[in-house]
This record gives structure tokens, C-alpha cells and sequence, in this order.
């Protein structure tokens, strides 16, 4: 008799937890669910027509759509192939996608059915709906053996440059990462997991979604954020993990349905993207939940570090110490020495779960990848004494937007291809829904014409919605350093 040798990389994941857990279910989406064996059945249909479609070893197969489980099964048969998962971010517009596929050289854009007007604008040639996906000969599949090393996806992070980078996570950075979560959240095998944060971002996929499927739990998947569906989901799936960030939250206890939901059922209640506002922690606190805090980066898979509930409170506004396989420092701007108690510094972070370097990007990669594998986060945090971490400032002028990150060159970028701009410069400015929105302020040629909306339209298209900015205000001129840079400082 042949034994059979599974793959070890995270294509394999699904197989191996069928062999354990075959009947158990690990994926519900609507009225839908699928048992870890079907899961591994659709798995390896997937499989089966990426190699009938030619795909192999080391191709880029990108995905575009929003949550469903096609997302999941497009992520485990593409590593099971060998090749390495390209998710993308729906709220992308046309340009911004064919950038990251032209520059990831994505053989395939697998998209939900619903994105194909713009799939095919992104993608002309290799869009693909998964429904339209034929299964190639054979009844099996055979896992390609991945080292730790090898690429398991790349994973787009908006660059100060103005362009995308794409940070590429091997194998052996996902499983690092998901052993973390295991380990600092005590995540269990009969979690039921809610996932209405988008799966193409690092933290829904890589801190919830995976962790729960690699311990076997189940994962109940929606296509987006509604505070009363997740009340709705809650109570009706007796939910007992969630993620959001802070506005997600907000939102559900504004619900008049608050003080009599059933809650019972969570334990787990993850939040990131920005510190958890004491007031909202107060709210959650008096329903008897304790939030999970964390900070990371699409580089560290993403977690770096966390806030146990038990110091939600006493810790207030602070990301907490590094998860269990992970190293943090904090160095002084020299990145010679390191930052004392109370002092500023810049957050450094290694670990197993760190990125391999940024694709196609050398420069980049030295430069964010110190000697030793530190990589250098371009975020400022402050260590009390007892170690816990509070990030204080962003290096490089990053604006987060309702969890989303917003780089304000980019959308500078954008702007100066307006005829009448002359100079600009994006900040952030204070927003009781979002956290932070961009502001645009602008210095008009002569004589020009254009008022605040007519920017505002030029960028509608260009850029997703949540990077276009909330106001435009116009000035003469913008404050600059003696070397010639605009003071964002003295602008906001």
C-alpha cells in the first residue's frame, strides 16, 4: 500500500484537517455551510483547474471580491498548486488593480462574478469568474511540498512613494503568525468566528479567519459590515469571535438593540486599526466584554502586538507587548541605541512571522529590512515601565481612515494631475465616524477657475473612495522647511 504524503504549506491545511475533523463544519456563509471534508472536496476542484489553466509552481494568481468562500477556496488550492495568492482590495478602483497586477505579473485575476466589468478593465486577458472555472482531468490532487521560505502570498501595502508595494509572506510567515493568535488569544477548537472585515485585508484573513481554520473551528463569513446583522449573527450563531475596528463597534452599541443582546456566547472580541477609546471599552466592559487590542503591519503577517483583556482597561490606549514569537524593539532615531521608558522611538520587529521583502523591490526591501531581519515599521510608540508599548506618531505622515490605511502621497499623486494644481499636501484631520479623513490643501495656478469640487471629481475614479479626501481648502501658498519641504506639521 502507498501511503499518501501531504503537502506542508498552507495549501495542505485543508486536507489535513479533514483527516481529523472530516464532518465538523468550517465554513458558513448565508444559509450555506460546508463541512472541512467539502471544504477539501472544493479545494481541490480549485486546484484541479488552476493546473488545467496552466497555473504551477511560483505563478501569481490574483482574487478580487468580496467576502465569500471562493476568497478561501482561491487562497488554499493556489498554494496548493505551489503558486502564491495575490488578494486584492475591492474598493480599488480599475488603475490602482492593473497596477498591482501588472506589477505582481498575475497570470490569473480570479473575481467574484459581481466584479467583472471591473476585473476585465484591470485585467483584459486573465479575469476569470470563479464560476466559470472548469476542473481539469484526474480525481485527486497532489500538494506541491513547499518550504517555509517559498512565497505564499503577496499582500499589497500602500507605499509612501506613492505606489503600492507588495509584501511578499511565505508559508512559514502565515503559520508563525497564526501559532501566535493561537497561543496569545487562546483561540479554541470550537470557535465560532465571525468574519465581516474584509478578507483581502491582513488582519481579517491572517488574525481570525486562518487561526480558526488551522485549530478547526468554523468560520462564518458576510460579505461586509452591518451592526445589525452582526447582532442578528451573534445571537444566531452563537457567535464567539469577532474583529472590527473601533468605528465597527461604535456602531454596534449605538444599536437600540444593545442592552437587550444576547451576547452570552462571545469571548473573544479582537480590535485594531487604532486604540479602543476608553469610552468605548467603558461600554463594553459594563456587557461584561473585555477587548483583545493589537497592532501589526501587512509586513509582520500582521500581529506585533497585543492587549489582553484582562489589561484592556488598565492599559488603556496602549497596543501591548509583543506576541509570543515576536521581538519588538524600540531605537532611537540614529537606530543605534535603544529608546528608555517614557522616550519616543522607532518600532522595530522581528520574528518568524516577518516578510521575506517587498516584491520586485530590492531597495525597499534593504531599506525596511535591517541587518538581522529587523524590519522597520516607520511608526513611533513609547514603552512604559512595564513594557507595554503606546504608538505616539506615524514616520512617514500615514492617515488611518476606519481601519484603512491612507497614504497622503499617493493621493498628492493624484492630485498634481490636475491642470490648475500647482502644489499640494494631504493631512489628516479629526473625524467622529472615521477616526481620521484627509484634507487637502491646495495651491491653484493663476487665474484658475476650480473649486473644491471640481478636485474631488477629478480624483472620483482614480482612487478608491475612502483615500479621496473630506474637504479642500485653498491657500497662496504652503509652509515650507529652509530645505524646501512642505510643514505638514504647521498645516495641521
Amino acid at each position: 500500500m502507498m501511503l499518501e504524503q501531504q503537502g506542508t504549506g498552507i495549501g495542505s491545511w485543508p486536507r489535513r484537517r479533514a483527516r481529523k475533523t472530516p464532518g465538523r463544519i468550517a465554513i458558513v456563509h448565508g444559509d450555506d455551510t460546508q463541512t472541512y471534508r467539502e471544504l477539501d472536496a472544493t479545494v481541490t476542484r480549485f486546484a484541479r483547474a488552476l493546473r488545467a489553466r496552466g497555473i504551477g509552481r511560483g505563478d501569481r494568481v490574483a482574487y478580487l471580491g468580496p467576502n465569500h468562500p471562493s476568497f478561501l477556496h482561491a487562497l488554499f488550492a493556489t498554494c496548493a498548486v505551489g503558486a502564491v495568492f495575490v488578494p486584492l482590495n475591492t474598493r480599488l478602483a480599475a488603475p490602482e488593480l492593473a497596477y498591482m497586477l501588472s506589477d505582481s505579473g498575475a497570470r490569473l485575476l480570479l473575481h467574484d462574478p459581481h466584479c467583472a466589468e471591473t476585473a476585465a478593465e484591470a485585467g483584459p486577458g486573465i479575469a476569470v469568474a470563479t464560476d466559470h472555472l472548469v476542473d481539469g482531468d484526474g480525481d485527486d490532487r497532489a500538494d506541491e511540498a513547499m518550504a517555509d521560505d517559498d512565497p505564499c502570498m503577496i499582500m499589497y501595502t500602500s507605499g509612501t512613494t506613492g505606489r503600492p508595494k507588495g509584501a511578499v509572506l511565505s508559508h512559514a510567515n502565515i503559520t508563525w503568525n497564526s501559532l501566535n493568535v493561537l497561543v496569545d488569544t487562546d483561540l479554541a477548537s470550537d470557535e465560532i468566528t465571525l468574519v465581516t472585515a474584509p478578507l483581502f485585508h491582513t488582519a481579517a484573513l491572517n488574525m481570525t479567519c486562518l487561526p480558526t481554520l488551522l485549530k478547526g473551528g468554523r468560520v462564518v463569513i458576510e460579505p461586509g459590515f452591518d451592526a445589525e446583522r452582526m447582532l442578528d449573527l451573534i445571537e444566531g450563531q452563537g457567535v464567539t469571535c469577532l474583529f472590527g475596528v473601533p468605528t465597527m463597534f461604535a456602531a454596534v452599541a449605538e444599536s437600540p438593540r444593545w442592552a437587550t443582546a444576547d451576547l452570552s456566547s462571545v469571548r473573544i472580541l479582537m480590535c485594531g486599526g487604532s486604540p479602543v477609546p476608553r469610552a468605548l471599552i467603558d461600554v463594553y466592559l459594563r456587557r461584561g466584554l473585555s477587548f483583545i487590542q493589537g497592532y501589526g503591519m501587512t509586513e509582520a503577517s500582521p500581529g506585533t502586538l497585543l492587549l489582553d483583556r484582562e489589561m484592556s482597561a488598565v492599559k488603556a490606549g496602549s497596543a501591548g507587548v509583543p506576541h509570543f514569537f515576536t521581538d519588538v524593539r524600540l531605537v532611537r532615531s540614529d537606530l543605534t541605541g535603544e529608546a528608555a521608558p517614557g522616550e519616543p522611538g522607532e518600532i522595530l520587529v522581528h520574528g518568524p512571522h516577518v516578510m521575506r521583502g517587498y516584491y520586485g523591490l530590492p531597495d525597499a526591501t534593504a531599506e525596511a529590512l535591517l541587518e538581522g531581519g529587523w524590519f522597520r515599521s516607520g511608526d513611533v510608540g513609547v514603552r512604559d515601565e512595564d513594557g507595554y508599548v503606546f504608538i505616539v506618531d506615524r514616520v512617514k505622515d500615514m492617515i488611518i481612515s476606519g481601519g484603512e490605511n491612507v497614504y497622503p502621497a499617493e493621493v498628492e499623486n493624484a492630485l498634481y494631475d490636475h491642470p490648475d494644481v500647482v502644489e499640494c499636501a494631504v493631512i489628516g484631520m479629526p473625524d467622529a465616524r472615521w477616526g481620521e479623513v484627509g484634507k487637502a490643501v491646495v495651491v491653484l495656478r493663476a487665474g484658475a477657475a476650480t473649486d473644491p469640487q471640481d478636485l474631488l471629481d477629478h480624483l472620483a475614479g482614480r482612487l478608491a473612495k475612502y483615500k479621496v479626501p473630506k474637504a479642500v481648502e485653498f491657500r497662496t501658498a504652503l509652509p515650507r522647511t529652509a530645505s524646501g519641504k512642505i510643514r505638514k506639521s504647521a498645516l495641521r
